[in-house]
């Protein structure tokens, strides 16, 4: 994958700030407490005070890095029918849209990666019974609220939900990065209560370990079993920050005591946790990524957290968690934290299925054009579905993954690319078989202790559509309304013409159970935008 640095220059208005640390923003949504942990939890749960204006990172000192990516464009059916990427389950892209819009700045384009977006949430696909069948997949076709011309391919997929007795051992080293810039109310003391956190969520039996890296690296807790509790808790809380960034050291440490705690057919992951530029001694990603491989092989598996602002390299978080087998999060609340590491926990840190590619064929005699929404960054080449040497994503347990097309079926008009003048006769000639299918959808995957993949198939028929948009699952249109509002944020030309009232009016009425008050909080997201002017 291709990875150029580009440099995020955000506006922050010192009011806005303050009012988001006073009341986590609008609609934020509410943290669960835990049994036994009442005074604690409501001590953790007081947001952050505001930041001095003179110490407010203004917007030439910004020095977050993003991945800077091109939006998918329109392909023609006839020419280009098949469609290859990897799933991501990735969130880190609606928590940074999220805070830059709670500081009063629209977000950066490139800060906006659609399926991130539209996989943050929650959603009540379909999934299997039995573990063996790690997940099931879900499509439907459906009007596009944004274009008459065009139709939505809708695909969801859901992982196996483990109950906590089917959820094997967890051997957990937290990698956390304490040097002296992790010295602001965002970045070590989140971090703190954030694995505290996670710590309550453990199960006795598990077992955790703690490395820090600054200038140089330590081991701050040997393996301990969550049994010793106030162990790991006091731990946590005697880490403070200081020094340089130098992760080498760390992450050696890191894997090194993974392995002297390595749990056969249980959960072995290193969970790295900062504010920057991870610098593990290497000269480029591409060091980086044959290091996190070599581990990976091993079965000890990585995911990244990024906490603050101001030196965050989002492209190398991507790059460590995608070649990791994990996943890459951006916590800036402790409601954010209670979500990554409490209420999802089970796909945090249980993989059910990795290596999971989708392939898509398009039939040029059902569908004229299609555009995939999202995954610029998790394109493969046609020819790496079937090659199980690719890496590719991995689904957790109870995780949902949506993936949405638009294409225009053939001969509704408003095509965008001219047709081929000897294209058609050569499809008239050779005819296409079943030509009631608007594509074929296949997903590619391994079980996580397997190398060999395994293929699902799906024939997309005229009995996979929906009339009506309004007939679409309450799953669904949210799911779309989100999507819209990536595109949006974006200033994509598919959404140019598309209020964000219309936005709104799609998620309001779709809102349906939000038991944890995200949906309400994106409803609040989408009235920011809004408010700070629109499209670019």
């Amino acid at each position: 994958r291709s990875c150029h640095s580009n440099t995020t220059a955000r506006s922050s208005s010192p009011a806005a700030s303050a009012e988001f640390a006073q009341d986590g923003g609008a609609s934020a949504p509410a943290v669960k407490g835990m049994a036994g942990t009442t005074a604690e939890s409501k001590l953790m749960l007081q947001p952050p005070a505001a930041m001095p204006a003179d110490q407010m990172l203004l917007p030439e000192q910004n020095r977050d890095r993003v991945e800077d990516f091109k939006t998918n464009p329109v392909r023609a059916a006839l020419e280009d029918p098949v469609s290859t990427f990897s799933i991501d389950v990735d969130t880190a892209s609606y928590s940074f849209v999220r805070r830059s819009l709670r500081e009063g700045a629209l977000p950066q384009a490139d800060t906006v990666r659609v399926e991130e977006m539209i996989n943050y949430f929650p959603y009540d696909w379909k999934g299997p019974d039995v573990a063996s069948t790690p997940f099931n997949s879900t499509v439907s076709v459906m009007p596009t609220p944004w274009n008459e011309h065009t139709r939505l391919m809708h695909v969801a997929i859901k992982g196996f939900d483990a109950k906590p007795a089917e959820q094997p051992k967890a051997n957990l080293v937290f990698l956390i990065d304490v040097s002296g810039s992790m010295n602001e109310q965002d970045k070590l003391p989140l971090l703190q209560s954030a694995f505290r956190l996670l710590v309550n969520k453990l199960k006795p039996d598990d077992t955790v370990s703690i490395v820090t890296y600054a200038g140089d690296a330590g081991t701050v807790l040997e393996p301990t079993k969550v049994s010793e509790k106030d162990k790991i808790l006091n731990a946590i809380d005697t880490l403070t920050p200081g020094g340089s960034t130098a992760g080498e050291a760390g992450i050696k440490e890191a894997y090194r005591l993974a392995q002297k705690s390595f749990v056969e057919d249980g959960v072995n992951r290193v969970m790295l946790a900062t504010d920057g530029d991870f610098n593990v001694g290497q000269t480029d990603d591409d060091d980086l990524k044959r290091l996190i491989e070599k581990e990976r092989k091993t079965g000890v598996f990585l995911s990244v957290f990024g906490f603050g602002r101001g030196n965050l390299n989002d492209q190398m978080m991507q790059t460590i968690a995608q070649n990791g087998n994990g996943t890459a999060a951006y916590i800036d609340t402790l409601a954010e934290a209670e979500k990554v590491l409490v209420e999802d926990a089970s796909s945090t840190l249980f993989t059910i299925a990795k290596d999971v590619k989708i392939q898509v064929e398009f039939n040029p005699q059902k569908v004229s054009e299609y555009r995939l929404i999202g995954y610029e960054t998790r394109a493969l080449n046609r020819e790496d579905f079937n090659n199980d040497r690719v890496d590719a994503g991995e689904i957790g347990s109870g995780h949902s993954v949506t993936a949405i097309y638009e294409i225009t079926p053939k001969g509704n008009g408003g095509e965008q690319i001219d047709p081929l003048r000897y294209g058609q006769a050569a499809v008239n000639n050779g005819g296409v078989a079943n030509a009631d299918e608007y594509a074929f959808v296949k997903i590619r995957y391994k079980l996580p202790n397997e190398d060999a993949s395994k293929l699902i198939t799906t024939p997309v028929t005229s009995a996979n559509e929906v009339a009506d948009f309004d007939q679409a699952s309450t799953d669904q249109r949210f799911s779309v309304a989100v999507a819209a509002f990536g595109q949006k944020l974006r200033d994509e030309d598919a959404t140019a013409k598309f209020g964000y009232d219309k936005i709104m009016e799609i998620a309001t009425a779709a809102r349906g159970a939000d038991p944890f008050g995200y949906r309400s909080e994106f409803l609040s997201l989408v009235r920011l935008a809004s408010a700070l002017g629109g499209n670019r």
